[in-house]
């Protein structure tokens, strides 16, 4: 097995362990996170009915005029975007899903930023 094959099927394993303990209900849907080379994507999730309520990434159009989008600093601005749009659309509480990642660095950034945005987790 190749080193970069470990490591992604690592992550998956810990995917599993984390999402057989973490759900998003209505009342507190999911955040989940995904990191990419260049990229972050964030979304909210209500697992209950398999509908995404609320996401952001550095690809959006208004993410877009700001600078490179794979460091911290553009996690914590995708964290704050989440966050407006979430309490904007009446989701206060949720569950927060680091899908398989290590809470460091820009997921962390993302949950952070997420928090003093007024999101509870």
């Amino acid at each position: 097995m190749k080193a970069i094959d470990k490591k992604i099927y690592q992550r998956q394993r810990r995917k599993r362990r984390v999402r057989g303990k973490v759900n998003g209900t209505a009342e507190r849907p999911r955040l989940t996170v995904f990191r990419s080379n260049k990229n972050i994507y964030a979304q909210i999730i209500d697992d209950d009915r398999g509908v995404t309520l609320v996401s952001a990434s550095t690809r959006d159009k208004d993410a877009q005029a700001a600078a490179y989008g794979g460091n911290a600093a553009a996690a914590a601005r995708v964290g704050q975007a989440l966050a407006a749009r979430a309490v904007q659309a009446g989701i206060k509480t949720i569950v927060f899903d680091r899908n398989g990642y290590r809470y460091h660095g820009r997921v962390k950034a993302l949950a952070e930023s997420a928090r003093e945005g007024g999101l509870v987790f």
